[in-house]
């Protein structure tokens, strides 16, 4: 359909901020007074941190500054899932940081179902982890980002690809 204008919405994270705020998370920690001695552990594997450290308090503390290092770097916080705490060799604690990239075909078709409902001129369409939206004017899609925007969904949202 040669007159058509279409976007993507995705939800995705910079990697590389998320190393940048994970490697000044582990400096701070490293520099701050009431965290220097409590051999903190932040590793990163492909879509998990795990923090390991010596009590409650020191674990909220480090999980505070990782958040607060992350929203600096324009990364939302919706991408971070915790898991429970847990207790790890020697009486320290442990938490897993699941984190969130993709949209799943549920939210998808939630999505999708209320972009339909709201802006009838329009077609959606699930692309892997992604949903494409079509429309025959810019200004129809437009008010989609907006209403879409608004409302509240529980991982951050990126429109792409815009194309006319």
């Amino acid at each position: 359909m040669a007159g058509d204008c279409s976007f993507d919405v995705v939800s995705q994270f910079d990697e590389q901020e998320l190393l940048n705020a994970i490697d000044q998370t582990r400096r701070d920690v490293q520099t701050r007074y009431d965290l220097k001695n409590t051999k903190t552990e932040i590793t990163y594997e492909k879509d998990t941190i795990t923090i390991v450290t010596d009590s409650t308090l020191t674990l909220k503390s480090v999980r505070d500054t990782l958040e607060s290092k992350a929203v600096r770097r324009n990364l939302s916080l919706k991408i971070f899932k915790p898991g429970k705490e847990e207790d790890a060799a020697g009486g320290r604690v442990r938490q897993s940081i699941q984190l969130q990239q993709g949209i799943s075909q549920e939210l998808g078709k939630e999505i999708g179902k209320f972009i339909r409902e709201s802006h009838p001129k329009v077609r959606t369409q699930i692309q892997g982890d992604g949903l494409r939206v079509l429309a025959k004017s810019r200004d129809e899609l437009q008010a989609v980002i907006a209403s879409v925007k608004e409302k509240d969904y529980p991982v951050p949202l990126q429109f792409i690809n815009y194309r006319s």
